[in-house]
């Protein structure tokens, strides 16, 4: 219900809630703010461009912090006159939208359509769409992607098209595969992508919608017992030789708890209750959780020494973020215990 004037005051007091809502002007019949459940919040103008039977247009004019209030007024007092006049400026914006391409597209997603998703996911979704969606789709338009194109997309990615060995800055290495399951997910996160540009009326339909993808059997593998000693002899010979003990010291925490790599990387010290055994992680990527640890992976992070200045159990060699290169020790200690198709992930089961 509108009663009075927006002003910053009044946007910056608003309060997020579980689901979408409005708060409109007073004033200027059409302008308003929406916020959205995750706290973010855009200045937005709603007409019609016809009686009051026609369709309900809307335009996102700007994110709040972006754009100041009164700027926003003006840009949306400009969009009610043309409406008035019969000016579809949501249909004209759609058309220019339709004709930005896929790169374009995942560029906006990741800064506007993600607003609800943790660091760590969004972190995820970017190496797929970087190593996979702009290579393969960057350059087309996305109003003319077809499922054909998904399709064929899907079977170059499977193929292993988009595979490659990237150095990635002046000691990183970033190991890109293909195969099926990649494929798999990263036309669900293509889906994803395209149920934005609908949000935002880029194009009508979903490409996406309608592909029959491979069946994703990423927590199909399951080690025995016997393999488990394999694993645990083959990283026991890679530290002989010198392998980086956090590397390996993640590894053997990832096979002895089941817990996700990201809630292990980044594991502090006063997540860590030794006495009563269990990780009690204020964020994980299902939010705040408590996770019971047996004995071995105890004695693992009782052996570790603590570095100064790290709040981290595994911090990296040099500045304050957590280590990251364990893939390089990973690959090594895999193929030395013959499980070449094997990965960090697996070790959940």
């Amino acid at each position: 219900m509108a009663d009075g004037r927006i002003t910053k005051r009044i946007v910056d007091a608003l309060k997020s809630s579980d689901r979408d809502f409005v708060k409109w002007d007073g004033e200027l019949k059409g302008f308003g703010v929406r916020v959205r459940p995750s706290g973010a919040k855009s200045l937005i103008a709603f007409y019609r461009t016809g009686g009051r039977n026609s369709q309900q247009r809307k335009v996102t004019i700007g994110a709040v912090g972006k754009i100041e209030v009164e700027r926003a007024r003006e840009a949306a007092r400009k969009i009610l006159a043309h409406a008035e006049l019969g000016q579809d400026h949501a249909a004209e914006k759609a058309k220019t939208r339709a004709e930005k391409t896929v790169a374009e597209l995942c560029d906006l997603y990741l800064s506007e359509g993600c607003e609800a998703k943790k660091a760590s996911t969004l972190i995820a979704d970017r190496g797929p769409i970087v190593r996979h969606i702009k290579p393969l789709l960057g350059k087309k338009r996305v109003g003319e992607i077809t499922r054909a194109d998904v399709e064929r997309f899907m079977r170059d990615v499977a193929a292993g098209k988009t595979a490659a060995d990237v150095k990635t800055g002046e000691h990183g290495r970033a190991i890109v595969e293909g195969g099926k399951g990649t494929a798999t997910r990263t036309v669900g996160l293509l889906g994803g992508i395209f149920t934005f540009a609908v949000s935002r009326e880029m194009r009508a339909d979903n490409p996406v919608r309608g592909v029959k993808r491979y069946p994703d059997r990423k927590s199909e593998i399951f080690l025995s017992s016997a393999q488990l000693a394999t694993l645990g002899a083959a990283l026991n010979a890679v530290e002989a030789e010198g392998g980086n003990w956090l590397a390996i010291a993640i590894i053997r925490m990832l096979a002895f708890t089941g817990a996700r790599k990201s809630e292990i990387v980044t594991l502090r010290w006063c997540e860590v209750d030794f006495e009563r055994g269990y990780f009690s992680l204020a964020d994980s990527k299902t939010g705040a959780k408590i996770v019971p640890v047996g004995a071995p992976a105890i004695e693992v992070l009782a052996r570790l020494p603590r570095i100064e200045g790290s709040p981290f159990v595994f911090p990296a060699t040099s500045g304050v973020n957590p280590f990251q290169d364990v893939d390089k020790v990973w690959r090594k200690v895999r193929t030395l215990a013959g499980f070449s198709n094997l990965r960090l992930h697996d070790l959940r089961n």
